[in-house]
């Protein structure tokens, strides 16, 4: 490897290869549309991107092969699909999302963001005086010609820009075996909207162009901050992730007299103390451990000053998944919540027995389900089980922190729950993990065409190409190829409807992997792509798996 430290790896020994120029001119085209999330950027993406479609010209006399798919719950966006025929009915799919996080980090740089040259010099100069290691790291790459900044240009415009390429370069061999499907959605950053209202079309679609959809591939990329051997890999699966929250209730009591009431600060101090960084609800399969949970959110109800102590208090943990399935996550965090809670119990009783005039009142703490306490709240109602769900807030219907806790809050009160106790439920969209099984016929032909694609591109570009069980970022692969296991848990815990995934009756089954681009520092002011492994090596692997897949799965 060449390149101004170790770290920087090799993109400009590659540049001239058969893939790079093409694959950087349609980086560079993507990334110059603007499509922040829930921007006006996103929804002229769609149409953007159709129309660039149809002008190439393995589209140009095939309209009919283009598509432009309204995405549900998201009025003026639209997710792209794009087939290129070969022989036969097989069909691997290649998914990517196009919209990108905002561009406020770049702060006086924000015009530049969606220009990648004109970001690296001025980054360039801007990181002239770094003075962190993350940016003397993030100066060494720029220096040279191995990495290109730029909102998106990771996250994940390179990957659909590889994807168009392999598109053109499978059209133009002489009657290949099989078919490749471009999808191309919005909002993935937020909701993955775009993602969940394309599972929707497949089958419709599968069925109106005659094609058996046989495995996915994802695009999304990777970071890997060291030389990049993490980021070239082949993932067979995604984690997932589920949001739990612990709604917690005290009694009130005035500061000057804290024993007549119970803490929530110290019941929800004792909750986090028990969650936070718990390695023992963390995930390890084959070496590869998921993170342990995080608190992202800690608030209180108050509207203005008092001096009562706080009697509720809200928080939700950020919990990744392997294999559990939510009702695992689910008990685990019950109980983790309920020991919590007892020690905080004995706790302060212990404090009040020690303080002169204090008496040492123990009240068992109560854990209970949202499930359960909409139950409780609807037999407290005027007008039956309807009434348990109050109206939904004006707040922003994007935040589950800004949606959930006002709905818990409100059906709390109206059954008049007393503490000390805790409410627990999913604060948020649940993104199921995905992995391919090995009981499963096509599971085992996609993980073989990738094994054997990654081992020859490899060799044949002098460079390693991992293959690793998990993609640790949270994506699109949650929701393409299968239906999983434990909704009606996770829909009847979840207080806003906003936030629940109801798949419909029918759905496009197939194994899912990810192989896509690897950069450093996405979403943030210094997100950059290794050009080199972008441009050149991705777009020859992914033609290369869709080939040996063909090859593997027989004719259909």
């Amino acid at each position: 490897m060449s390149g101004a430290s170790d770290a920087t790896g090799d993109a400009s020994g590659r540049q001239g290869g058969a893939w790079f120029d093409r694959v950087r001119d349609i980086t560079l085209q993507l990334t110059a549309w603007p499509s922040v999330t829930g921007s006006s950027g996103e929804a002229a993406f769609g149409p953007r991107l159709h129309g660039f479609l149809g002008e190439l010209a393995c589209f140009r006399d095939r309209p009919d092969q283009l598509r432009l798919l309204p995405a549900a719950e998201l009025p003026g966006c639209s997710s792209v699909a794009a087939l290129v025929r070969g022989r036969g009915r097989r069909t691997l799919v290649l998914a990517g999302h196009f919209d990108t996080v905002g561009t406020e980090n770049y702060g006086a740089l924000a015009p530049l963001a969606c220009d990648p040259f004109a970001l690296r010099a001025a980054l360039r100069e801007e990181l002239a005086g770094a003075a962190t290691e993350a940016e003397r790291l993030a100066a060494r790459d720029l220096v040279g010609e191995d990495f290109l900044p730029g909102r998106g240009i990771l996250d994940m415009k390179s990957g659909i820009a590889a994807g168009i390429a392999v598109l053109e370069a499978f059209a133009r061999e002489e009657a290949p075996e099989g078919n490749l499907l471009l999808i191309a959605t919005p909002d993935e950053e937020n909701r993955s909207r775009g993602m969940r209202s394309v599972r929707g079309d497949l089958p419709a679609l599968a069925r109106e162009w005659d094609i058996d959809i046989v495995g996915a591939i994802n695009l999304d990329a990777s970071s890997d901050l060291h030389d990049g051997s993490a980021g070239r890999s082949v993932f067979l699966g995604s984690v997932g992730k589920l949001l739990p929250f612990a709604y917690v209730v005290g009694r009130p009591a005035h500061a000057g007299y804290p024993f007549e009431g119970f803490s929530a600060s110290l019941a929800a101090a004792e909750i986090v103390r028990e969650i936070e960084g718990n390695v023992d609800m963390a995930e390890s399969i084959d070496g590869e451990a998921s993170a342990p949970p995080v608190c992202l959110s800690l608030a209180d109800f108050r509207e203005r000053y008092d001096v009562t102590m706080p009697d509720r208090l809200w928080l939700a943990f950020n919990i990744l998944t392997q294999r559990r399935a939510p009702a695992e996550v689910f008990a685990l965090f019950e109980a983790a919540v309920g020991a919590a809670m007892q020690r905080a119990v004995d706790g302060y009783a212990a404090s009040a027995a020690r303080f002169p005039g204090a008496e040492p009142v123990r009240h068992p703490p109560k854990i209970l389900t949202f499930a359960a306490l909409r139950e409780l709240a609807a037999g407290k109602g005027n007008g039956g089980p309807d009434t348990a769900r109050p109206a939904a807030t004006e707040e922003d219907d994007d935040n589950p922190f800004a949606a959930t806790p006002p709905l818990v809050d409100a059906l709390a009160r109206r059954a008049g729950i007393e503490g000390p106790a805790v409410v627990v439920g999913f604060a948020g969209l649940h993104y199921p993990a995905v992995h391919l099984q090995p009981d499963r016929a096509a599971d085992r032909a996609l993980e073989a065409a990738a094994r054997l694609a990654a081992t020859e591109i490899a060799a044949e570009q002098g460079e390693t190409i991992g293959i690793r069980q998990f993609f640790s970022g949270i994506s699109d692969m949650s929701f393409l190829g299968h239906r999983p296991d434990g909704l009606e848990l996770v829909a009847a815990n979840t207080p806003s409807p906003d936030f629940i995934d109801r798949p419909g009756a029918e759905l496009s089954t197939f194994p899912v992997i990810n192989i896509g681009p690897w950069g450093r520092e996405f979403h943030q002011k210094l997100e950059r792509l290794h050009a080199g492994y972008a441009f050149e090596t991705l777009p020859a692997l992914l033609l290369r798996t869709a080939r040996r897949l063909f090859e593997t799965t027989g004719n259909r």
